[in-house]
């Protein structure tokens, strides 16, 4: 008798494991901030250190920042890596991110750059304060990486940064399941990446204006979006592109060619490599 009750005990506890595994699997969430896609930037004085509301709206950046982690939390996440995307990328304080996140400031020299941190352990992406790429009409401080770039794109796919960064996470088969931004960048990215959850925070309104959420109803409503991409991480999928990435580079001010790329106009290069984290180093060194 005893012996059977053991046997049924020991059954009961194996029976019981991978429930116990799915409860403490992990949940990870990887959130990329920018700055021109914040609620209420309209200039480049706005997000450089040197504006004199540069101080403002980095608090800004830090509240947008923190309703993504208390969202993904929400969510159940298990951890949150937030990387500080924008320039120098030295512009969260460690103080006023929420302490339940790491944080990855500083610029690295790396070639994900804004993804830098990234891999096969997060099952998540979310992005906060991204902008539209160079050209698009009707968007608010649109540019492509450094601002000499006219137009970035792999086999013939024309790029915003929330593009190739969201190819970086596909290289580790991780979906972008939420953007906020200007009302271009997000609908950008949704034809880009398809049906991911965005909240568009503003947009334009004649050339140099903006019309938008205050910065509490921005981050109720990123805090409503991320939980929503979240939840829904099953059904959108990593953003990916066949290899060999074949990368097309537009400049307005021609640098000197990176080992293996060719010139095939006036400042215009392009490069072709199997590994994609080389063609974006060839990116960030011709750029």
């Amino acid at each position: 008798m005893r012996r059977r009750m053991l046997v049924l005990m020991t059954a009961g506890v194996l029976a019981a494991l991978p429930a116990a595994r799915a409860q403490t699997r992990a949940f990870n969430v990887f959130i990329s901030v920018d700055m021109e896609g914040l609620a209420g930037v309209v200039t480049g004085s706005d997000v450089t250190a040197t504006g004199p509301d540069y101080a403002h709206f980095r608090d800004i950046m830090a509240g947008e920042t923190n309703a993504a982690v208390a969202a993904a939390f929400d969510a159940g996440a298990t951890g949150v890596v937030v990387r500080d995307s924008h320039g120098a990328k030295q512009n969260l304080r460690p103080s006023d991110v929420d302490p339940r996140a790491r944080l990855l400031r500083g610029q690295g020299t790396g070639p994900k750059n804004m993804m830098e941190g990234i891999d096969e352990t997060f099952q998540a992406v979310v992005f906060i304060g991204y902008h539209a790429k160079a050209g698009t009409p009707n968007a608010i401080l649109e540019h492509t990486s450094n601002g000499n770039v006219v137009d970035f794109a792999i086999n013939g796919v024309s790029l915003p940064e929330g593009g190739y960064n969201a190819l970086v996470a596909g290289l580790y088969k991780v979906p972008v399941v939420f953007a906020s931004g200007d009302r271009a960048l997000t609908d950008q990215l949704r034809v880009l990446l398809g049906p991911i959850e965005t909240v568009a925070v503003k947009e334009e309104i004649g050339g140099d204006a903006s019309l938008g959420m205050s910065p509490q109803h921005a981050r109720e409503a990123i805090g409503r979006g991320v939980k929503r991409g979240l939840d829904r991480r099953a059904e959108l999928k990593p953003y990916v592109l066949a290899a060999p990435y074949t990368m097309t580079l537009k400049v307005r001010q021609e640098r000197p060619l990176y080992k293996g790329a060719e010139r095939v106009g006036p400042g215009e290069s392009r490069f072709t490599s199997a590994n994609l984290l080389d063609v974006l180093t060839a990116f960030n060194a011709m750029k």
